[in-house]
């Protein structure tokens, strides 16, 4: 399962799908060209203690970093994954 991005110029997210279905999505708003807030993260009970809301907000990251965005984590599991990975928090506003 590879993780996908999609963008529609003010909302996006980070996710996981096969077929029709949604596995897992960590999704955000665009506060600004240059301010990124995380609103949300969902994994499938089927994927869940597999790392995959870490993954998803790795791929994020990756993401942010080339575009020169900051992020406001408002997620409590992107909080809290912020926290503990001071690898990660460079991108932090």
């Amino acid at each position: 399962m590879e993780i996908q991005h999609e963008f529609d110029g003010r909302k996006g997210s980070f996710f996981i799908e096969e077929g029709p279905r949604r596995f897992a999505e960590m999704v955000y708003v665009m506060a600004g060209s240059k301010k990124m807030i995380i609103e949300h993260t969902e994994v499938d009970e089927s994927l869940k203690g597999q790392g995959i809301g870490a993954k998803l907000l790795e791929v994020l990251v990756d993401y942010v970093r080339k575009e020169e965005i900051k992020v406001l984590p408002l997620c409590p599991f992107a909080k809290a994954t912020f926290k503990k990975r001071k690898d990660l928090q460079d991108v932090l506003t």
